[in-house]
């Protein structure tokens, strides 16, 4: 073995290696280092320690407290393949010692869009519910069946998050001349109007928008910021999209305000996940469901490896890496995500 190559630890579950990396992906991976993989379970904490003095790049999910990074002396980067920034890193030892902590959250922008545009139809349109009532012989044809029916073009949206997926959902919009209001106090006015959107308060885009999606992180300032009382500044009959976090919605006024017939509302995520069988949101007429599906395509978690693998490349040529998203000391502790499920 060579053992003058970088030595590239891979602890991927949730994921696997197959999941991410094609074939001619992983010869790449492998002419780049010496790897070692570890899947069938989390890594042992005596694998992980075993590895530590050479390991310089770490894939994965592995909890990395201060303790084990002093120990980690030629670490250059942890590329975490989910789509979150976790809260087992000590992130600021870190940066303290330059290491890149980075995660493959980019892959999932045009995904999740796609998916939030076909809502946003479904929902304005009645398709789905349509074809529910077709099945079971209840079908109302022409003008009659759209009474609650209306066009996208030319409504005003507004989006609550304005980060890697709000931005591929906007361009998403771009043909249906829909004006945009944006929500998003972490990021300057001048790169929202820049994508020709109106930057603007929270309570405007609620009060304002006959499409509402959300795109926001969670984090320490946002945790159920939409709670009943805004929801309930939402204009009867719009339409509601819940597309990144469950945390930041009290998601049981959500329901309460599609069961009083308020307005329409999509969801693609959960408070808890798997969500309760027997959950009165199940049978709720006017709430679209999808089991936190909008970003698990295979040719997406491919794009995974590809992303790792760019980085990778120049992290090992002492450059900075340029397509995975980069944990910043003024913005990760801040942040609150979905613990790994590996079960």
């Amino acid at each position: 073995m060579n053992t003058s190559k970088p030595l590239i630890l891979i602890d991927p579950l949730p994921r696997t290696v197959p999941m991410c990396f094609d074939a001619a992906a992983k010869d790449r991976l492998a002419a780049l280092g010496r790897v070692v993989v570890h899947e069938t379970s989390r890594m042992p904490a005596a694998m992980v320690e075993e590895h530590l003095p050479e390991v310089e790049v770490l894939i994965g999910q592995t909890d990395m407290p201060a303790e084990r990074l002093e120990r980690a002396n030629k670490l250059r980067a942890i590329i975490n393949i989910e789509g979150n920034f976790l809260p087992n890193i000590d992130y600021a030892t870190c940066f303290r010692r330059d290491i890149w902590v980075l995660n493959a959250s980019p892959v999932f922008a045009e995904t999740v869009a796609e998916m939030a545009l076909g809502m946003m139809l479904d929902l304005a349109r009645g398709i789905s519910a349509a074809d529910r009532a077709f099945r079971e012989g209840r079908e109302v044809y022409g003008l009659e069946s759209n009474k609650e029916s209306f066009l996208i073009r030319g409504q005003p949206v507004g989006l609550i998050g304005f980060g890697d997926l709000g931005r591929a959902f906007r361009r998403l919009l771009v043909p249906f001349g829909c004006p945009i209001k944006v929500y998003d106090p972490w990021l300057p006015d001048l790169l929202v109007r820049d994508h020709d959107c109106t930057p603007c308060g929270l309570d405007e885009v609620l009060e304002t928008s006959r499409a509402i999606a959300v795109f926001a992180a969670v984090t320490s300032d946002n945790q159920a910021m939409l709670g009943r009382a805004q929801l309930e500044r939402i204009r009867p009959g719009s339409l509601f999209l819940l597309m990144s976090r469950a945390a930041v919605v009290d998601f049981e006024a959500l329901v309460d305000c599609v069961a009083d017939g308020r307005f329409k509302a999509a969801t693609d995520v959960f408070p808890e996940e798997p969500w309760p069988a027997g959950h009165r949101v199940r049978a709720l007429d006017g709430m679209l469901l999808s089991a936190h599906r909008a970003g698990a395509l295979d040719e997406v978690f491919k794009r995974i490896g590809e992303l790792v693998l760019a980085d990778l490349a120049l992290i090992l040529q002492g450059l900075p890496p340029v397509v995975c998203k980069r944990a910043e000391p003024e913005t990760v502790a801040r942040l609150r995500s979905m613990p790994v499920q590996v079960s």
